[in-house]
């Protein structure tokens, strides 16, 4: 039976349940699966390795932030297929993030809205997580930790939170991706502004230096940014992005736009929205990018992949390597395989 057919029949009884609950059934489901043998069985993508950031992934198609925020099931999530697996937003304490319900899927829209404020249990628990898995000890792929800063942090104190947790997950990380446009922690998104992100990036390259020193490994950096942004915002963050020599970016979160899903049931809530929504969003900040940066340092696109085709529209927009999350909840793991063989066929 193939995979596709099996998330086909599994998909309506995780839909009735309310987005979070199935969050927390599937995953503890998929580390048994991976523990009692059952995904070895699954197809996964034929090779086709891309070199970026220094780093060789194993195929272009990688697991975005936000589905294994404190890297508990690392190993089946790894068990999918993914080039690269990204963990986190994993913050210096452990906070329960904001009130529930705090999840909604939008099915008419392909979409879902989260406000889910970075909940995870900190970043010593985090770390000591990924050096539980498998996938970290036997050196099985490509790592990506996602680093944020904690709610009630102010935000001009705010780079002091995402240094500690560079200095925590550095030595464990193929990358580390600096999250600083969530819309679900307050004011977080000031830090995308001209001076606010110099000073933020100027610190991290510091701390960056010192550690691939004392480390002796230099584990680059990306830095993820929203979709709400203008031509002159992105102009200045790709200027930023290349003044301070940070290694990548990450185009896009969530957005805060509501235009696609009003009317919608659930459509104002509150919170990001990803899903096909977000999908032209995030491939015009790509765009805009790809003018500003050249080749100068790479792009991961994400937002709203939810076929082959989608896939290669974001590396024709200008990215090197993607990321997938809500296709992956409403199509299943047979996307991760058909987004591989799209973008391979397109080379």
């Amino acid at each position: 039976m193939s995979d596709q057919l099996l998330y086909s029949l599994a998909r309506p009884f995780l839909f009735f349940m309310d987005p979070e609950s199935a969050h927390d059934l599937t995953l503890p489901g998929l580390k048994r699966a991976h523990n009692m043998g059952l995904t070895r069985l699954l197809p996964k993508p034929a090779a086709d390795p891309r070199k970026v950031m220094g780093i060789t992934f194993p195929n272009p198609v990688g697991l975005a932030a936000g589905l294994d925020k404190d890297g508990r099931y690392i190993d089946g999530l790894a068990s999918l297929g993914f080039g690269s697996i990204e963990i986190g937003t994993v913050t210096p304490r452990a906070q329960a993030g904001n009130p529930k319900p705090r999840m909604f899927r939008l099915p008419q829209a392909n979409a879902i809205i989260n406000r889910m404020g970075f909940n995870n249990g900190g970043v010593d628990a985090f770390v000591a997580n990924v050096q539980a898995s498998r996938f970290y000890q036997e050196k099985q792929g490509v790592l990506g930790l996602n680093i944020g800063k904690n709610a009630d942090t102010p935000i001009e104190k705010a780079a002091d939170d995402y240094l500690i947790c560079l200095n925590k997950v550095y030595p464990y990380a193929s990358y580390v991706t600096v999250n600083i446009s969530s819309p679900n922690t307050k004011n977080l998104r000031q830090l995308q502004g001209a001076s606010e992100l110099d000073d933020l990036l100027s610190k991290l390259k510091d701390a960056q230096q010192r550690l691939a020193d004392q480390h002796k490994r230099y584990v680059p950096i990306t830095l993820k940014i929203a979709p709400d942004i203008d031509s002159e915002q992105i102009k200045n963050i790709a200027d930023s992005l290349l003044r301070h020599k940070i290694d990548g970016v990450i185009a896009t979160n969530t957005t805060i736009t509501r235009d696609a899903v009003k009317g919608l049931q659930h459509g104002e809530e509150t919170g990001g929205l990803s899903g096909e929504p977000v999908f032209e969003l995030s491939n015009k900040v790509i765009r805009a990018l790809k003018s500003e940066l050249g080749d100068a340092l790479p792009i991961i696109g994400v937002g709203g992949i939810f076929s082959g085709k989608d896939a290669v529209a974001k590396m024709d927009a200008g990215a090197s390597l993607v990321q997938v999350y809500s296709g992956l909840i409403y199509r299943g793991p047979a996307l991760v395989r058909e987004c591989a063989v799209a973008i391979r066929n397109n080379n």
